[in-house]
């Protein structure tokens, strides 16, 4: 058996320590249940403190700590539609229904079993003690003070303090509004190292991806994603920055420290408190969350209507900080938000169809020198600029970016507009940005000057008659918007110049084009279908009618809607988006001969319609894919499609082909008539050698003498060494005869016959020989 008295406090000092805090949470957990018992039979209310001596809370019995008011709430919890048993120390608003946990102190150790209590301990501190004694959380406090004088309270302002009890009104040694988690309360103040941590997700409060604090040097609040700044609250200038938060958000952060005049302290849905003087009292029952998915939420409790979402950001996709990379344009109302300026393709394009737009836009060719000019963009938000500078005119800003290679873009701000809140620059002003484009977005709400982008000139003015781009859109031929470019044939689109929206008109109404496809020739335009999100209605669409040259080719539904600043997923009202394509044009319309200068191999004649257009040249036919004059044998000019070629063209090669291969096929039958004949004639004079011969041996009335065997084999040498295969050794005639050659070639025998008998010596013949053949 073990001595147990063997494990003395020299012997094993750590297993005593264990035994010590193993009997001191006992203790602990005693005294608690007693105090509990105790205060509320005297008291009959729940308390808001705990003390060494007096109290603590465990996660056995649902123990919690409620503020004075009734407000908050301090306890053990376990997060709402968590699958497994994990339990945390936090404070929630009183009675909240779901539960809305404002702060949390073991975030990134939760206890896993019951008997864990929160309590003061012996070195002073406020522990989360389980079962076993061990600690889970800890104030962390170096303090020589005696614990029995040490004081936890949960206060109405939702901040949990801890000091000694003679001096916590004066003296506080830890409170949770210096450690906050994802939430920031009144009282608060971000400056400084103080930050909001997000959730790792909606049923884990662990320290997730997103922060939020305050830039001092910069003077801006930013939402970062890990190292990656993911959103700014916007800084002094009304054009081109990022979001702006509200003053009054701005004013609720810095602790009331901010000056911030009535005039500006204004909130989304909020009207009582618009040109009002903000108070500390008006933020009492308001709260500043930051979500799982980086969203800094600022929400209201009224006692109508509970807790309400007042304002959010990013409020929504294009806010996020460079939405769509560099050079890239972020627009909010459609439903794919990216697409890069004129000029410009994806650094990426495998990344840009999987909807991964950070890595932005290139240049497609160098805009610098005589071959770059400006394209004008309204309603344009943009990131900070670069530098900035005086000048007369706009004359002087353009000719000042054109002169520097790296200047990206311009905006000339006349002496009238505010560039600044507090201040109107003394003369017109030019700015520069010489850096990539960021934070580039479309149909900016707030009206500011327009910018100019430099790109190169082929890129905007691709083709004579092309109309001029509309805001980001650039109009290729022959789409037109006035009677002044394009063909009259595709007059169907309306650009609004002071907005830089391009429209589509049909006969049945007017739609918002999204993006333009010239190598495709598509355009997409977007059309309110009402109530297509409700799964009752969901895959019927009202028939869009097309006329020629203009044909829907598909459709998609859009179910996300824009409400307020965000985008909201819960409404009934969607949007369809229309694929829609356009047929190759004819030859261009004129009105003189100079009109098809433009156009080459080209004249302006009068068609069968009466319409003037620049007709192709004989010897050349119109392409309308390549929208040129083509020459008809020079099958690679302008890039010319060999899917269209003229009637006249197809019949003539498909007759010069007939006629060449019936040339060839009767070429081949004669040919193999002349060989049959020859072969055949061959033949004859075989036959007719052969019958020669016999006829001639008859007559003599002699034998041909035949081998001996017996010679040969007495004389073995049929072929001679060193003579090449087929070469016989005849042992009468005495040479060698290319016995070969007589088999082989049938038309060269008669002849070899006849010089074998030449050769042959005349045999020595027997009268009896003779006589006996006769």
């Amino acid at each position: 058996m073990i001595d147990n008295s063997k494990f003395s406090k020299a012997s094993s000092p750590y297993l005593y320590g264990q035994r010590q805090q193993r009997t001191t949470a006992v203790k602990i957990c005693i005294a608690a249940n007693l105090s509990d018992t105790f205060m509320v039979m005297v008291h009959g209310k729940k308390r808001d403190t705990i003390t060494y001596a007096g109290s603590s809370i465990s996660n056995d019995g649902g123990e919690t700590l409620v503020s004075a008011g009734k407000r908050f709430e301090l306890g053990f919890f376990t997060p709402e539609q968590s699958s497994a048993y994990r339990s945390y120390v936090g404070i929630w608003y009183y009675r909240s229904n779901p539960r809305i946990v404002v702060w949390v102190a073991n975030r990134d150790r939760p206890l896993l079993d019951d008997g864990a209590v929160l309590a003061v301990t012996d070195d002073g501190n406020l522990k989360i003690l389980n079962k076993s004694g061990g600690p889970f959380w800890s104030t962390d406090l170096k303090s020589t003070s005696k614990p029995g004088y040490r004081l936890a309270k949960l206060l109405d302002s939702g901040n949990l303090v801890f000091g000694d009890s003679n001096t916590l009104l004066t003296t506080i040694l830890w409170q949770s509004f210096a450690h906050p988690t994802d939430t920031f309360l009144s009282g608060m103040k971000i400056s400084g190292n103080l930050q909001l941590t997000s959730w790792k997700s909606q049923v884990d409060p662990k320290v997730g991806n997103f922060t939020f604090q305050l830039d001092e040097e910069r003077d801006q609040f930013v939402i970062s994603d890990g190292y990656i700044k993911h959103w700014t609250s916007g800084d002094s200038s009304d054009f081109f920055s990022s979001e702006r938060m509200p003053d009054g958000i701005a004013y609720f952060l810095s602790n009331f420290t901010r000056n911030v005049p009535p005039t500006k302290s204004k909130f989304n849905k909020t009207p009582s408190t618009t040109n009002t003087t903000l108070s500390r009292s008006y933020f009492s029952n308001s709260r500043i969350r930051l979500d799982v998915e980086g969203q800094l939420q600022y929400w209201i409790f009224d006692v109508t209507t509970n807790w309400s979402l007042q304002w959010l950001g990013p409020g929504d996709k294009c806010s996020v900080l460079n939405a769509c990379g560099n050079f890239g344009s972020c627009n909010l109302y459609n439903r794919l938000a990216c697409r890069c300026l004129p000029g410009f393709k994806p650094n990426s394009q495998e990344n840009w169809r999987n909807g991964d737009f950070s890595g932005g836009c290139i240049r497609s060719a160098a805009a610098c020198g005589k071959n770059g000019t400006f394209l004008r963009l309204k309603n344009m938000r943009v990131g900070q600029i670069d530098t900035s500078f005086v000048v007369e005119d706009e004359k002087k800003c353009r000719e000042g970016c054109l002169d520097k290679c790296q200047c990206q873009a311009y905006s000339f701000v006349k002496e009238k507009v505010n560039m600044r809140r507090d201040r109107q620059p003394g003369n017109n002003t030019c700015l520069i940005w010489m850096d990539d484009l960021k934070d580039l977005q479309e149909e900016y709400s707030y009206e500011g000057p327009d910018l100019f982008v430099r790109v190169p000139i082929a890129d905007i003015e691709s083709k004579a008659k092309s109309c001029e781009p509309c805001g980001i859109n650039v109009i290729p031929y022959p789409l037109s918007t006035g009677s002044d470019c394009g063909d009259p044939m595709y007059f169907s689109f309306y650009c609004d110049n002071s907005t830089g929206k391009l429209s589509f008109r049909t006969h049945n109404g007017t739609y918002n084009v999204t993006t333009i496809n010239q190598d495709t020739r598509t355009f997409v335009i977007q059309e309110k279908d009402v109530d297509d999100c409700n799964a009752s209605t969901r895959g019927q669409i009202r028939k869009f009618n097309t006329s020629f040259p203009f044909k829907m080719n598909a459709s998609k539904r859009w179910c996300d809607t824009v409400a307020g600043n965000f985008i909201s997923n819960v409404s009934s009202q969607g949007l369809v988006e229309m694929d829609i394509g356009w047929a190759p044009p004819p030859e261009p319309v004129c009105s003189s001969s100079s009109d098809c200068d433009d156009w080459p191999n080209s004249t302006c004649n009068v068609t069968g319609n009466g319409t003037a257009r620049c007709l192709c040249n004989s010897n050349f036919w119109w392409d309308g894919m390549a929208l040129n004059c083509v020459h008809v044998f020079d099958g690679q000019a302008g890039g010319y499609s060999r899917k269209k070629k003229p009637l006249s063209l197809i019949v003539g090669v498909t007759i010069a082909s007939v006629i060449v291969l019936s040339s060839i096929f009767l070429y081949i039958c004669i040919f193999m008539r002349k060989k049959a004949q020859r072969r055949e004639s061959q033949q004859n004079t075989e036959r007719n050698a052969a019958l020669l011969y016999g006829t001639e041996k008859r007559t003599l009335h002699f034998e041909i003498p035949t081998l001996s065997f017996k010679g040969s084999m007495e004389n073995p040498k049929p072929f001679q060494k060193g003579t090449d295969t087929g070469l016989a050794y005849n042992p009468i005639f005495g040479r060698a005869k290319d016995i070969s050659l007589i088999s082989i070639c049938p038309s060269q025998r008669l002849s070899m016959v006849k010089e074998e008998q030449e050769d042959i010596s005349p045999p020595v013949w027997s009268q009896a020989q003779v006589v006996g053949h006769v």
